[in-house]
């Protein structure tokens, strides 16, 4: 009797020490570590920024025969008539603008440049990152005002074995500070408020659930 009793009392331990553990699991599972990431972060003066893969649209005023369509190179520089290996990476469209006026100015008198971007893909410095269990990880063009949601639209979602609520944004504009985001709550519940402004540069990361 004492040998089965004994039996019980090591069964019913181990199962007390299984539940413990288990329950020490589901806590860290809804625990993150970082503050959440604050609802609004973006800028109002905020400028595009040109990288390899833009396409410009380089308007010259009277001088249709110099206007031109170009797509920025790998190595982020263009090239229009009369103006070679100009250097467009890391340029607001209005710089671009005032550095072919700069050009031309040897061969046109006064000319007046306009640049409009009309296929965006940005610098790699200010693409938003997406890896971990989203349907589609990829990297976007970053936009003014564009939010976690606008990400998850364009990445179709997270994956059934997504931990959603338990996602990170690492911020490479402030020193890598990493902010806790709901994704969970913002896909599956609709919870407007884990909604928050992403920033240029932002990596946004999202892992496996353990169960």
């Amino acid at each position: 009797m004492e040998k089965h009793t004994s039996e019980l009392t090591r069964i019913l331990a181990r199962g007390t020490a299984l539940l413990a553990l288990s329950l020490a699991f589901a806590g860290c599972a809804t625990q993150n570590a970082n503050p959440p990431a604050p609802i609004t972060a973006s800028s109002p003066g905020y400028n595009y920024i040109v990288g390899p893969g833009d396409t410009l649209n380089i308007n010259v005023w009277r001088n249709p025969e110099l206007s031109s369509t170009v797509p920025v190179r790998p190595d982020g520089k263009v090239s229009t008539p009369l103006v070679d290996e100009l250097v467009a990476q890391g340029k607001t469209p209005t710089e671009i603008a005032r550095d072919v006026e700069k050009a031309l100015a040897k061969f046109v008198r006064d000319p007046v440049v306009t640049v409009i971007v009309t296929s965006f893909v940005g610098p790699y410095s200010e693409q938003i990152r997406v890896v971990g269990e989203a349907t589609k990880p990829q990297f976007l063009p970053y936009k003014q005002k564009m939010t976690v949601m606008d990400v998850m639209i364009a990445v179709g979602g997270l994956t059934e074995f997504a931990e959603g609520n338990k996602a990170t944004i690492v911020r490479s504009s402030e020193g890598n500070k990493r902010y806790s985001v709901r994704l969970q709550d913002l896909v599956k519940r609709g919870d407007i408020s884990a909604n928050v402004e992403m920033l240029p540069g932002d990596i946004l990361i999202i892992p496996q659930g353990w169960f």
